[in-house]
């Protein structure tokens, strides 16, 4: 399975550059949890302060089985805590709701 997922960063050009510096070197206990919850291929990608993020997915892959996962992993914890220091929820994003999936609407 394929998901797209936004999000925006605070639109500071400092704290943007901070975060893809994180990005360049993510912590290896981070990749570890994202393969483990089954997710095969991710890339993020920025326009201005717009992260557009896609993944690919096996069978397996659940976002409730990573939400329980990373909930009990301190390590992911640690970091998202970290990333919420440079991101900021999308305008439509209920309360607490980060990345948000997106709807394929056209498809060649």
């Amino acid at each position: 399975m394929r998901y797209c997922l936004a999000l925006d960063l605070k639109d500071d050009a400092q704290l943007i550059a901070h975060y893809e510096e994180y990005h360049k070197s993510v912590w290896p206990e981070i990749i570890s949890s994202i393969k483990e919850s089954g997710i095969t291929h991710l890339e993020i990608y920025r326009v201005a302060n717009r992260l557009f993020m896609i993944m690919e997915t096996n069978a397996d892959f659940s976002f409730e089985n990573k939400a329980m996962l990373d909930t009990k992993n301190e390590i992911v914890q640690k970091w998202e805590e970290l990333m919420w220091d440079y991101q900021q929820a999308l305008p439509t994003a209920k309360p607490g709701e980060k990345w948000m999936l997106m709807n394929k609407i056209f498809s060649l």
